[in-house]
C-alpha cells in the first residue's frame, strides 16, 4: 500500500499488505515494494523499485509486476527464476537478475541479496540498508539457516521479518529461531493469516529474547521503526 508521509532521518516506514511477504518499505528518499501479490498497483503512488524473492504464486504475480512497471517505470530486482519469467513483460534495461552475494543500489539505498532456506527454484532474501544506515532483513518465507547469524554479525540489523506460518515447515517457533540468529532491534512476525501464530511468536520472543522488541503488524497499517543506537 502507498505510504503518504515521509520518514524522518534514521527512520523507515513499512506496510505489510498481504498474508504473505508483501511489504512496502519507505526510507527518507525511496520506496521499495517486495513480493507484490493480492494488491492493486494504483494504490501505490510512488515506487522506486520492486523486489522479488522467488517464483511461487504468493510472491510473484507476473501480470501484476508488469502493471506496476507500466505505471511507475521502476526497476525490478528479482531472483534468477523470477527474472526469467518476467523477461517477456519487463524491458531488459529495467530487469535486474540478482543472486546471493550481489548488491544493487536504488539511489542511496542498498539492496544486498542473501540466501533463503525455502523449497523454491532459486529463492533469495534481501538486506535493505537505508541512506541513513538503517537495516531491514526481509527473509521472504525462509526457515532459519546458520548463515543468518553471519548476516547479523555483519549488518547489525534493525528490523527482521520472521516467517511464522503458511510456508512448509514454518511456525512461531521457527520464526523465533530466526530472531535468535539475527538479533534485531525489532522482530516482525509475518507470512501468516493467523493472529494466534503472531501472538505465540510474541510470547515466545518475550520469554526467550526479552531485549528484542516484537512488532505485530496488521495488514494495511503503517509502522515506523528508528535506527538502533
Amino acid at each position: 500500500m502507498s505510504i503518504g508521509k515521509t520518514p524522518s532521518k534514521n527512520e523507515i516506514l513499512f506496510v505489510w499488505f498481504n498474508r504473505y511477504a508483501g511489504v512496502t518499505v519507505k526510507t527518507p528518499s525511496k520506496t521499495l515494494v517486495i513480493d507484490p501479490v493480492d494488491v492493486k498497483p494504483r494504490d501505490f503512488k510512488a515506487v522506486d523499485a520492486i523486489l522479488i524473492t522467488h517464483e511461487h504464486y504468493d510472491h510473484l504475480d507476473q501480470s501484476l509486476v508488469s502493471e506496476f512497471h507500466k505505471l511507475t517505470h521502476c526497476p525490478v530486482i528479482a531472483d534468477p527464476t523470477s527474472a526469467k519469467k518476467l523477461r517477456n513483460t519487463i524491458p531488459t534495461e529495467k530487469l535486474q537478475e540478482t543472486r546471493s552475494g550481489s548488491e544493487v543500489k536504488v539511489g542511496d539505498v542498498s539492496v544486498k541479496t542473501e540466501s533463503c532456506n525455502h523449497p523454491a527454484a532459486t529463492p533469495v532474501s534481501f538486506v535493505i540498508t537505508s541512506e541513513d544506515g538503517l537495516k531491514i532483513f526481509h527473509t521472504a518465507d525462509s526457515l532459519p539457516f546458520p548463515e543468518m547469524a553471519t548476516i547479523s554479525e555483519r549488518e547489525k540489523l534493525d528490523v527482521v521479518f520472521c516467517t511464522v506460518g503458511i510456508a512448509p515447515g514454518t511456525s512461531p517457533e521457527t520464526g523465533v529461531d530466526i530472531a535468535k540468529l539475527t538479533k534485531p532491534k525489532v522482530a516482525v512476525p509475518y507470512h501468516t493469516g493467523s493472529p494466534a501464530d503472531q501472538k505465540k511468536f510474541a510470547e515466545l520472543l518475550k520469554k526467550e529474547l526479552p531485549k528484542i522488541t516484537c512488532l505485530i503488524p496488521e495488514t494495511g497499517k503503517i509502522y515506523q521503526v528508528s535506527k538502533r543506537t
